[in-house]
């Protein structure tokens, strides 16, 4: 998806948000672990969609859903030990998932070239962003119905 496509003439069977760097310093689910405002501000876009599905991808642990529980972690994307492409692949199989479209994935370039591997034709409506202000902005405007372009 391109920065001219639009998102409001479909529902996604699943959007695929990115973790975040900041975390809660215990165990907790996968929907409360995450407390950065780039991970929130996704998650609230996310919701927006209203999708089948929704699902974070962490760069530890690969496809999370919600309601999965985990430790605390620090790992960014393309560290030695993150998840990678292969694995995500895996995940989605086991989890038959692989076939869903369309799927939207709101990250930046690391979290969607992931994601490609599993789904080639990922909506992606936050490529081509100028930084991280740009993103936020079309994740408000995703997040309140809006055009974002």
């Amino acid at each position: 998806m391109t920065a001219n496509d639009h998102l409001d003439h479909f529902t996604p069977q699943l959007v695929v948000i990115p973790c975040g760097s900041r975390k809660l310093g215990s165990p907790a689910r996968a929907a409360d672990i995450y407390v950065g405002s780039y991970h929130r501000a996704c998650r609230r876009a996310a919701d927006a969609l209203h999708p089948d599905r929704l699902l974070i991808l962490s760069a530890r642990h690969g496809l999370l859903d919600l309601d999965d529980v985990i430790e605390p972690y620090d790992t960014p994307h393309g560290a030695a030990d993150a998840v990678t492409s292969q694995v995500l692949l895996e995940q989605a199989t086991t989890r038959n998932i692989v076939h869903l479209d369309p799927v939207v994935a709101l990250g930046g370039a690391r979290h969607i070239n992931l994601l490609r591997a599993v789904w080639p034709h990922i909506h992606t409506p936050l490529a081509g962003a100028r930084g991280m202000g740009e993103q936020m902005a079309r994740l408000a405007a995703i997040r309140n119905g809006r055009d974002y372009t």
